[in-house]
């Protein structure tokens, strides 16, 4: 049997370990590094990273991150621990619909204000056509709520259409 080429033959998923702080503190090769984590928040989503200051990410599985409040020893075997924050498998990392819920009322890029009809539309999982004049890829969707923008969930934006990334188990019919 050959080794994943990935350089992840080394990530237990039955525990979760720790993100190193640096890429110079990686022990697994192709494992998100807190620094990287920190940065796409920043660069794609507008979010500084002090927002992130009193969280720990860790890795359960194949390059599934999650956020943690607080400290613990790492690695810990354990089913769960914090919110599931985000992705890294692929080339484009997709946060999840807990970490935008969570930490995308602080964004200031990559924000997608749909209406009241669209909003409807998106948590019921509806692919939408929208006109958006913004970057494409993975955004946060929100909607006003009163008189605040309130973050919905993932989106996938691609020419000219909004794919919503709501799970099936949290959609809505509103």
């Amino acid at each position: 049997m050959s080794e994943p080429s990935d350089g992840l033959a080394e990530n237990d998923g039955t525990q979760f370990a720790r993100l190193p702080a640096t890429a110079a503190e990686r022990e697994i090769a192709g494992r998100a590094t807190r620094e990287a984590v920190l940065e796409f928040w920043d660069e794609r989503y507008g979010i500084d990273s002090t927002v992130f200051a009193d969280y720990t990410f860790w890795e359960k599985g194949s390059r599934k991150l999650w956020a943690f409040r607080g400290e613990i020893d790492s690695p810990i075997a354990i089913e769960s621990l914090g919110i599931t924050f985000l992705r890294t498998r692929q080339e484009h990392w997709k946060p999840t619909t807990d970490a935008v819920q969570r930490f995308g009322r602080h964004a200031s890029r990559n924000v997608l204000t749909l209406s009241r009809e669209a909003a409807r539309r998106f948590v019921a999982g509806e692919d939408q056509e929208i006109e958006w004049d913004g970057d494409w890829g993975y955004l946060i969707v929100a909607h006003d709520l009163a008189g605040a923008r309130e973050p919905l969930g993932v989106g996938l934006y691609l020419h000219g259409e909004l794919r919503s990334q709501i799970p099936k188990g949290r959609r809505r019919e509103l």
